[in-house]
């Protein structure tokens, strides 16, 4: 699958657009901020840092990495069922399992995910990536905000959460 070059500056653009923000820059990396500290800072994603923890990964991901996480807001998880949820939740290995379907194991930018068909996740399993029209997504996640930087990788946030076959 070839993706267009003007893939990146239409993904920087959308996200700029939808956040009313005059200039396309990324965030810069936080030295004294990790994986797991950008997200409890960003506010939004209260459901995941909490999964994360309950997971036992939340060590694992303040390691050096790098890592790209596609996180999803909490917006995100309130669109699963909560029967859904609740098995997770019952069930630690599997719920590891989900979330590390949300981690690569190497620093993937905006710039580095439009130029890919897909990447091979923590848990094992291969995440499709797809431009179209000015949105790129993960599966069926559309990326609402690229490249938040981090000292130990990239999240880029996400609208759905993404659930492995």
């Amino acid at each position: 699958m070839r993706i267009p070059r003007t893939a990146l500056a239409v993904l920087a653009t959308t996200a700029v657009a939808s956040a009313g923000v005059a200039s396309p820059a990324p965030a810069a990396p936080r030295k004294d901020r990790d994986i797991v500290q950008t997200a409890v800072a960003a506010g939004e994603f209260t459901t995941l840092t909490k999964l994360i923890k309950r997971a036992g990964l939340k060590k694992a991901l303040k390691q050096p990495g790098p890592y790209t996480v596609f996180a999803p807001t909490d917006a995100a998880f309130a669109k699963v069922p909560q029967k859904k949820l609740d098995a997770l939740l019952a069930n630690k290995a599997k719920l590891k399992s989900v979330l590390l379907y949300h981690v690569i194991g190497k620093k993937l930018t905006a710039a580095h995910v439009v130029k890919r068909s897909s990447a091979k996740t923590l848990n094992g399993k291969k995440v499709r990536f797809r431009v179209k029209g000015s949105s790129v997504f993960v599966n069926r996640a559309k990326v609402t905000t690229p490249d938040v930087l981090a000292s130990n990788g990239v999240i880029h946030v996400i609208n759905r959460v993404l659930l492995p076959r």
